[in-house]
Protein backbone atom coordinates (compact mmCIF):
# COMPACT_ATOMS: atom_id res chain seq x y z
CA UNK A 1 0.00 0.00 0.00
CA UNK A 2 1.19 3.54 -0.69
CA UNK A 3 -0.03 7.05 0.04
CA UNK A 4 0.74 10.30 -1.80
CA UNK A 5 -0.79 13.32 -0.05
CA UNK A 6 0.61 16.83 0.31
CA UNK A 7 -0.67 19.71 2.45
CA UNK A 8 0.88 23.15 1.84
CA UNK A 9 0.08 26.44 3.58
CA UNK A 10 1.92 29.39 2.11
CA UNK A 11 1.85 32.52 -0.02
CA UNK A 12 1.74 32.66 -3.80
CA UNK A 13 4.64 34.17 -5.73
CA UNK A 14 2.47 35.59 -8.51
CA UNK A 15 -0.95 35.30 -10.12
CA UNK A 16 -1.49 31.89 -11.74
CA UNK A 17 -0.48 31.31 -15.32
CA UNK A 18 -3.69 29.98 -16.89
CA UNK A 19 -3.98 28.20 -20.24
CA UNK A 20 -7.14 27.17 -22.04
CA UNK A 21 -6.34 23.98 -23.95
CA UNK A 22 -7.94 22.44 -27.01
CA UNK A 23 -10.99 20.46 -25.98
CA UNK A 24 -12.00 23.01 -23.32
CA UNK A 25 -9.67 21.94 -20.50
CA UNK A 26 -8.16 24.66 -18.33
CA UNK A 27 -4.84 24.38 -16.47
CA UNK A 28 -3.34 26.84 -14.00
CA UNK A 29 0.24 26.89 -12.69
CA UNK A 30 1.54 28.94 -9.79
CA UNK A 31 4.21 28.80 -7.09
CA UNK A 32 3.71 28.78 -3.32
CA UNK A 33 6.41 29.69 -0.79
CA UNK A 34 6.63 28.00 2.60
CA UNK A 35 9.15 29.07 5.23
CA UNK A 36 10.62 27.67 8.39
CA UNK A 37 12.57 29.60 11.00
CA UNK A 38 15.08 28.03 13.39
CA UNK A 39 18.09 28.92 15.48
CA UNK A 40 21.35 27.24 14.54
CA UNK A 41 24.09 26.10 16.94
CA UNK A 42 25.73 29.50 17.04
CA UNK A 43 22.44 31.19 18.02
CA UNK A 44 21.77 32.78 14.64
CA UNK A 45 18.15 32.94 13.56
CA UNK A 46 17.86 31.29 10.14
CA UNK A 47 14.92 31.31 7.74
CA UNK A 48 14.65 28.71 4.99
CA UNK A 49 12.11 29.12 2.17
CA UNK A 50 10.93 26.34 -0.13
CA UNK A 51 9.13 27.02 -3.41
CA UNK A 52 6.44 24.57 -4.54
CA UNK A 53 5.08 24.32 -8.10
CA UNK A 54 1.29 23.90 -8.04
CA UNK A 55 -0.81 22.63 -10.96
CA UNK A 56 -4.63 22.91 -11.07
CA UNK A 57 -6.98 21.51 -13.68
CA UNK A 58 -10.50 22.31 -14.92
CA UNK A 59 -12.81 24.10 -12.47
CA UNK A 60 -10.09 24.30 -9.83
CA UNK A 61 -7.93 26.17 -12.39
CA UNK A 62 -10.83 28.56 -13.05
CA UNK A 63 -11.13 29.16 -9.29
CA UNK A 64 -7.38 29.89 -9.10
CA UNK A 65 -7.59 32.29 -12.05
CA UNK A 66 -10.47 34.20 -10.45
CA UNK A 67 -9.31 34.43 -6.81
CA UNK A 68 -5.54 33.91 -6.54
CA UNK A 69 -3.07 36.73 -7.06
CA UNK A 70 0.45 37.54 -5.91
CA UNK A 71 0.78 37.17 -2.14
CA UNK A 72 -2.49 35.28 -1.60
CA UNK A 73 -2.25 32.90 1.33
CA UNK A 74 -3.51 29.47 0.24
CA UNK A 75 -3.93 26.01 1.72
CA UNK A 76 -3.34 23.42 -1.01
CA UNK A 77 -4.11 19.71 -0.78
CA UNK A 78 -2.84 17.45 -3.52
CA UNK A 79 -0.31 14.86 -4.60
CA UNK A 80 3.33 15.05 -5.69
CA UNK A 81 4.19 14.20 -9.26
CA UNK A 82 7.45 14.40 -11.18
CA UNK A 83 7.41 14.76 -14.91
CA UNK A 84 10.19 14.47 -17.43
CA UNK A 85 10.57 16.72 -20.45
CA UNK A 86 13.23 17.66 -22.99
CA UNK A 87 14.34 21.30 -23.02
CA UNK A 88 15.19 23.40 -26.08
CA UNK A 89 18.80 22.15 -26.07
CA UNK A 90 17.68 18.50 -26.12
CA UNK A 91 18.61 17.84 -22.48
CA UNK A 92 16.26 15.80 -20.27
CA UNK A 93 14.81 17.79 -17.37
CA UNK A 94 12.62 16.88 -14.44
CA UNK A 95 10.02 19.00 -12.68
CA UNK A 96 8.38 18.11 -9.37
CA UNK A 97 4.88 19.51 -8.97
CA UNK A 98 1.93 19.31 -6.64
CA UNK A 99 -1.26 18.49 -8.53
CA UNK A 100 -3.94 20.20 -6.46
CA UNK A 101 -7.14 18.42 -5.44
CA UNK A 102 -8.38 21.22 -3.16
CA UNK A 103 -7.47 24.86 -2.60
CA UNK A 104 -8.65 27.08 0.24
CA UNK A 105 -8.02 30.79 0.59
CA UNK A 106 -6.89 31.34 4.16
CA UNK A 107 -5.60 34.90 4.34
CA UNK A 108 -7.26 38.28 4.52
CA UNK A 109 -9.04 39.68 1.53
CA UNK A 110 -6.79 42.08 -0.42
CA UNK A 111 -7.92 45.71 -0.53
CA UNK A 112 -10.54 46.46 -3.14
CA UNK A 113 -11.82 42.88 -3.41
CA UNK A 114 -15.17 43.05 -1.70
CA UNK A 115 -17.60 40.21 -2.14
CA UNK A 116 -14.99 37.52 -2.72
CA UNK A 117 -14.64 34.73 -0.20
CA UNK A 118 -12.26 35.48 2.64
CA UNK A 119 -12.11 31.85 3.61
CA UNK A 120 -13.39 28.82 1.80
CA UNK A 121 -12.12 27.28 -1.33
CA UNK A 122 -12.78 24.89 -4.12
CA UNK A 123 -12.53 21.13 -4.34
CA UNK A 124 -11.99 19.59 -7.74
CA UNK A 125 -14.32 16.67 -6.93
CA UNK A 126 -17.25 18.83 -5.86
CA UNK A 127 -18.16 22.47 -5.54
CA UNK A 128 -17.06 25.26 -3.31
CA UNK A 129 -16.19 24.19 0.20
CA UNK A 130 -17.90 25.93 3.05
CA UNK A 131 -15.82 28.38 5.09
CA UNK A 132 -14.58 26.78 8.27
CA UNK A 133 -16.59 27.69 11.36
CA UNK A 134 -13.42 27.49 13.43
CA UNK A 135 -10.61 28.02 10.91
CA UNK A 136 -7.56 25.89 11.49
CA UNK A 137 -4.71 28.02 12.76
CA UNK A 138 -1.14 26.76 12.72
CA UNK A 139 -0.22 25.49 16.15
CA UNK A 140 2.34 27.47 18.13
CA UNK A 141 4.26 24.26 18.62
CA UNK A 142 3.61 21.04 16.70
CA UNK A 143 2.09 18.19 18.67
CA UNK A 144 4.06 15.62 16.68
CA UNK A 145 7.72 16.29 16.05
CA UNK A 146 9.62 14.64 13.19
CA UNK A 147 12.13 11.95 13.97
CA UNK A 148 15.57 13.38 14.93
CA UNK A 149 17.09 12.52 11.55
CA UNK A 150 14.51 14.86 9.94
CA UNK A 151 15.87 17.95 11.71
CA UNK A 152 18.32 20.21 9.89
CA UNK A 153 21.99 19.38 10.55
CA UNK A 154 22.28 22.61 12.57
CA UNK A 155 20.14 20.99 15.26
CA UNK A 156 22.42 17.99 15.91
CA UNK A 157 22.57 18.87 19.60
CA UNK A 158 19.00 17.56 19.96
CA UNK A 159 19.78 14.24 18.29
CA UNK A 160 21.96 13.14 21.21
CA UNK A 161 19.61 14.07 24.08
CA UNK A 162 19.40 11.55 26.91
CA UNK A 163 16.00 10.42 28.20
CA UNK A 164 16.60 12.23 31.52
CA UNK A 165 17.28 15.50 29.60
CA UNK A 166 13.70 15.66 28.34
CA UNK A 167 11.52 18.36 29.95
CA UNK A 168 8.63 16.00 30.80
Amino acid sequence: MSFNKVLILGNTAAAPEVRHLDGGSVVANFRVATSEVFTDRSGNRTERTEWHNIVCWRRLAEFAEKYIQKGTQVFVEGRITTREYTDQTGQKRYRTEIVADNIQLTGRRPEGQQGQPQQGGFQSQGGYSQPAKNPVQPAASPSVLPAPQDFPPEMDEFNNAEANDLPF
